[in-house]
């Protein structure tokens, strides 16, 4: 395996820099450079210094990057703008000393581990105001970021415990990738999810999976994310060659499809494999719909209009909009779209001290967005987004998944499971 640092160095993105025609329709998208001075836009950080950095960094402006790939969405020429800067900031924290904050906080797995056993100790202690501050002031991690809830029992403990559903299942076997907040902090997510495939009729395998080094990779510790994805690509195909891949947590989903290769240069047939049949839940579902295998003639009615935002590493994985098609479905909802970039958090960007006020601006338009349309209960794909839309907002926040689970009647309790604005709100 080539060492995934030199390929950033080498920067195989850059064979798209010449495409850059200055025309700035990235900087004029860009949800970071609209609402702060300390990032000049994708265009200055991206293409045109490049062609001076020659494996250097220049420009220290470049880590305001969120990463959301906005950019390289809009450019009309074609121009690897996201996944240049990416490159660049991998490279420039190596020259110049990688934060420990951005070790310890890309460590999701770990967290998941830790907390999972003192679920009430370590909820309680993120609540409390005075160590958030201090935390903030030595480690670097904002007192007013949206954390993850501990819960007493992961998704493998539930797994462990459950009575396995009788009789076959006639569409056979599929897998699942729950991602490390689906593991820990979203369990009920998760369970939705294989609840609703058994009940679709699939065998829903879940091997035993760790991270896909996301976290790692958006800081730029490309070595680390490497090894993590291809571990979970053993994982995931360690259930049988040529089954799908589910995963209701959209930006890991991403990882595989996109981050991984086009960001890291991860050259593997283990990922090309898992890339390619790896999909986020709604766009299974509605496929199944389209296909004509998906009952909804017995779906439960709802009037109801809930807000959707797409998160910025669910639109760079060119699926359309999936989830507000899926929810339409429900009789009586109508779904609306925040029509926005981005919410501001980009994973660990926005939990960062330095850049939690950038994160607040970004997802204000957002934020407002849900108040005006539902201001209690609102839909999103990745679990940091919501985490984020809740403190924002002050709505109750759920994966699309979870709108479908309750229509077919497999829970009572629509909010069953949803991010709970007032604990987002504590910490």
């Amino acid at each position: 395996m080539s060492d995934p640092l030199k390929q950033a160095q080498k920067n195989f993105a850059r064979a798209t820099l010449d495409n850059c025609v200055k025309c700035t329709i990235c900087e004029t998208q860009c949800p970071v450079a609209r609402v702060t001075p300390l990032f000049p836009g994708p265009k200055f950080v991206g293409p045109q210094a490049e062609r001076f950095r020659h494996g250097h960094s220049v420009d220290h402006s470049l880590d305001y990057c969120s990463g959301c790939g906005i950019c390289t969405m809009v450019c009309p020429q074609g121009v690897k703008i996201a996944e240049i800067n990416a490159q660049a900031r991998a490279v420039m924290k190596a020259q110049n000393g990688m934060p420990v904050r951005d070790r310890l906080i890309t460590q999701t797995d770990l967290m998941g581990k830790v907390m999972t056993p003192f679920a009430p100790v370590a909820n309680a202690a993120l609540g409390i105001k005075p160590l958030r501050k201090v935390v903030s002031a030595v480690v670097g991690v904002s007192e007013g970021a949206p954390m993850p809830t501990a819960h007493n029992q992961s998704l493998r403990g539930w797994l462990k415990r459950r009575k396995a559903p009788a009789g076959p299942a006639p569409r056979g076997p599929i897998v699942f990738f729950h991602g490390c907040a689906g593991g820990y902090f979203e369990v009920q997510t998760s369970k939705h999810t294989i609840e609703l495939l058994e009940h679709l009729g699939y065998e829903v395998l879940v091997p035993k999976q760790g991270c896909c080094g996301l976290a790692e990779q958006s800081n730029g510790i490309f070595g680390g994310a490497t090894k993590k994805v291809l571990r979970l690509c053993d994982a995931l195909l360690s259930e049988g060659k040529d089954l799908t891949i589910v995963s209701s947590s959209g930006s890991c989903a991403g990882m595989l499809k996109h981050e991984a290769k086009e960001i890291m240069g991860v050259d593997d047939p283990r990922l090309e494999d898992v890339s390619v049949r790896t999909v986020e839940t709604s766009e299974f579902l509605l496929d199944l719909y389209y296909k004509g295998e998906l009952p909804v003639e017995n779906l439960r009615h709802l009037d109801m209009t809930i807000p959707y935002h797409q998160p910025c590493q669910v639109k760079s994985q060119a699926m359309g909009m999936p989830a507000v098609e899926l929810m339409e479905l429900v009789p009586g909802v109508k779904v609306v779209e925040s029509n926005q970039p981005c919410c501001g958090i980009a994973g660990t960007y926005g939990m960062k001290s330095e850049k939690r006020e950038i994160a607040e601006a970004v997802g204000k338009p957002v934020f407002d967005f849900i108040r005006r349309n539902n201001p209690d209960l609102a839909a999103c794909d990745t679990e940091t987004c919501r985490w984020q839309l809740a403190k924002g907002s002050g709505a109750k926040m759920i994966h699309p998944v979870s709108l479908l689970h309750w229509a077919y009647g497999l829970s009572d309790d629509l909010l069953e499971g949803a991010i709970d604005a007032s604990a987002a709100a504590q910490k």
